[in-house]
């Protein structure tokens, strides 16, 4: 079981936390409380950390979804936003626009602006990054324009003015969205960053999670019920039935996770990876798979967020809702996809555990957290993915998707996951039990290449299928309906 890790982030805290508690509460008539103290204080700055490390690095998924989508889409999108105050649009400013700054501020401004506009400018010597204006060219510093946006997108939520609806239910409707970002923040209570860098080592961790993971959709209802708005409450009801539809499947593919680890505590799920030397993922493909497809639909996102469309519901179950109550909820759906991306790292991908750790040399010099991070990354890749890729399904295709594929094939994952857990991990363990994630991945990369070419034009006619591999008309040069 390798747990050692470079940042003893845990032990550090404990060890200022002892030293603190004894030289104050040590030092009093109430001594006796030393121990009581210093513990709490270990927990406490913990699940400040533990906060600060998940927000810290959240901006990464959004910077992530900025780029990558318009790579994946070949466009480019308003993503340096803030450099149009010295730039303008497309070459368009608005002048000495500082010179109407009050007490005096415009002349440093305008230094300022002249100086960004000449170190990060549009001025390029390749014509092509001149032509295409500020929705290409970066200028010097190429990470941070994209922050910019996240930037420019905050101080808007904040300044907008909060209104509620004259007929909607006002206790409702405001309670409504911090429902949704207390329980939201509430998951990564149980969700470890490495083996010194958690705020909460419950045994039953990952029960106490879902749990927790599944109050916000009834938040979600509520905002659409107490809008006094029938999109909302479209939106409302059809994201209670996709949800519902696909937390059964959620919760049967994480007992399967649960089963094969032996364990209910998250911690002790990483480990057994460790101690068994093969990570889920290859235990359990079609686990793997479910999970991602599962929880693509649980924070609503494309092809499963029917209950936001925008063309049919306007805005979806949070149509009536602007300013910072809007950004919140934008918020929490970013904060389910990073608690998602987080948990797949650690139930298929063996958590803070580095690739052939026992074989790579210095490999264990990396701190663990930055494995973590690298994993739930990668992962958020494909929520990306997904979104330039796929179309939206429609909400019958999504309930049959959910109750007739989906939960079968969790059900049917749950078995490989006893049998696995009772013959070979229980059983056996010989030489041989890690043939076993080489015939399972094996067998289901067969699986996935023949689904993948599966070319049945009666089920592409009949839309048996909500999503095939290729169309039935073929486009092409000359071809065009009428």
């Amino acid at each position: 079981m390798a747990t050692e890790d470079v940042l003893d982030i845990r032990g550090w805290v404990h060890a200022a936390t002892d030293f603190i508690a004894e030289n104050t509460v040590g030092m009093s008539r109430h001594w006796e409380y030393t121990d009581s103290t210093s513990v709490f204080l270990t927990e406490f700055l913990m699940a400040v950390l533990a906060f600060s490390g998940i927000m810290g690095t959240l901006p990464v998924l959004l910077w992530m979804e900025r780029k990558l989508l318009g790579r994946f889409m070949d466009r480019r999108g308003a993503r340096t936003s803030l450099r149009s105050l010295w730039i303008g649009e497309n070459g368009v400013t608005a002048g000495e626009w500082w010179n109407q700054l009050p007490f005096g501020t415009g002349a440093p401004v305008g230094m300022l602006n002249r100086a960004l506009n000449d170190l990060a400018g549009n001025d390029h010597e390749l014509e092509v990054v001149s032509r295409v204006n500020n929705r290409s060219w970066h200028g010097v510093w190429w990470l941070l324009p994209g922050f910019f946006q996240n930037v420019a997108d905050g101080m808007k939520f904040l300044t907008k003015e909060h209104m509620v609806p004259e007929k909607a239910d006002r206790y409702v409707f405001e309670i409504a969205p911090f429902l949704i970002i207390a329980t939201t923040v509430m998951c990564f209570t149980f969700i470890p960053l490495g083996p010194h860098y958690y705020s909460n080592n419950a045994e039953m961790s990952i029960l106490f999670l879902m749990a927790v993971f599944s109050v916000a959709p009834l938040g979600v209802f509520f905002a659409g019920w107490s809008s006094n708005n029938k999109y909302t409450l479209l939106g409302g009801i059809r994201s209670a039935a996709q949800l519902t539809a696909y937390e059964i499947p959620l919760l049967v593919t994480v007992l399967s996770v649960v089963v094969i680890s032996g364990s209910f505590n998250l911690i002790e799920v990483i480990e057994f990876q460790a101690d068994s030397g093969v990570w889920n993922v290859f235990l359990m493909p079609l686990g793997a798979v479910l999970f991602i497809v599962v929880m693509v639909a649980e924070v609503e996102r494309i092809p499963f967020d029917m209950p936001e469309a925008e063309a049919e519901l306007v805005e979806g179950w949070w149509t009536e809702y602007g300013g910072m109550r809007w950004g919140l909820m934008f918020a929490a759906e970013y904060l389910r996809t990073y608690a998602a991306c987080l948990l797949f790292a650690h139930f298929f991908l063996g958590g803070w555990e580095a690739p052939f750790e026992d074989t790579i040399p210095y490999i264990s010099y990396v701190p663990h957290i930055a494995w973590v991070l690298l994993k739930s990354w990668f992962m958020f890749i494909f929520f990306v993915w997904f979104r330039a890729a796929l179309h939206r399904v429609r909400t019958d295709q999504i309930l049959e998707f959910g109750w007739r594929w989906l939960l079968p094939l969790s059900l049917v994952n749950l078995a490989i996951a006893a049998i696995l857990r009772l013959w070979v991990y229980d059983g056996i363990n010989g030489e041989w039990p890690i043939l076993i994630p080489i015939l399972i991945t094996s067998i289901s990369l067969a699986l996935f290449i023949l689904l993948s070419i599966d070319e049945d034009p009666e089920a592409l006619e009949a839309q048996i299928r909500p999503f095939s591999v290729q169309t039935v008309d073929v486009a092409g040069p000359g071809q065009h309906r009428e």
